[in-house]
């Protein structure tokens, strides 16, 4: 398929784009990739996603998919020729799906809100992604029955939505001095982000740590530069 049929709009740094990547990667899918700005939104952007107005949205043909979940599962239904992301079995899709349902509810904002937390806070939203991560790890062993990964011996729906915030897990870890993925408390996680990490789909979009930290360093002071200057 030429890459003009497949466009993809979003911002490198995204973990919610980088689902996308990864699923396009597998099913092998040329696209081409339209950077957005920080800051501002692409005319683009919001004729293709005019109720939430955010990336990732892709756009196949002339018709635009939004939601990182949403598009991933469309990628795989879209694209039946390449290995499949969403198990065959209902129980195992349904069991991804809500897992990866569940770290977007539970991950993504103890995360996000960690860089710009003062130092109580910080330790609060710590320890709920220890906990979140406390469950991955058992529910990896319960549902990989010792294979690669969540769903066997390739990367699935799950592993593609946990995985893409491996990056700013990696973040949090250096700018915090934590070990969130450890030997002693995640054995199997940690096996599995190197496994997940050394795939072919996923060593082209796996971002930098230090690029990370340098994009979130601009972002916070974009955003700090954004906020009304309070009245004395």
């Amino acid at each position: 398929m030429p890459k003009d049929d497949v466009k993809l709009l979003g911002v490198w740094a995204s973990p919610f784009v980088m689902r996308v990547q990864i699923s396009l990667n597998i099913k092998s899918v040329n696209y081409e990739f339209l950077e957005e700005t920080i800051g501002s939104k692409s005319e683009l952007l919001l004729q293709s996603n005019p109720v939430h107005k955010k990336f990732p949205v892709l756009i196949h043909g002339d018709k635009p998919i939004c939601e990182s979940l949403v598009i991933v599962q469309y990628i795989d239904e879209a694209w039946t020729s390449g290995p499949s992301i969403l198990p065959s079995d209902p129980y195992n899709r349904a069991i991804q799906r809500f897992w990866a349902a569940y770290l977007d509810d539970k991950w993504y904002p103890a995360m996000r809100r960690f860089r710009g937390a003062h130092e109580e806070k910080r330790q609060e939203l710590l320890d709920q992604m220890v906990e979140v991560l406390a469950l991955l790890e058992e529910a990896f062993g319960k549902y990989s029955k010792g294979k690669a990964f969540f769903g066997g011996d390739r990367i699935e729906f799950l592993d593609i939505a946990f995985g893409s915030f491996l990056g700013w897990l990696r973040v949090i870890e250096k700018v915090g001095g934590v070990k969130l993925l450890d030997e002693a408390k995640t054995p199997g996680l940690v096996k599995w982000a190197e496994r997940f990490c050394a795939d072919v789909a996923v060593k082209s979009v796996m971002p930098e740590t230090e690029k990370l930290i340098k994009f979130s360093e601009v972002l916070m002071a974009k955003m700090k530069g954004a906020r009304p200057s309070p009245k004395n």
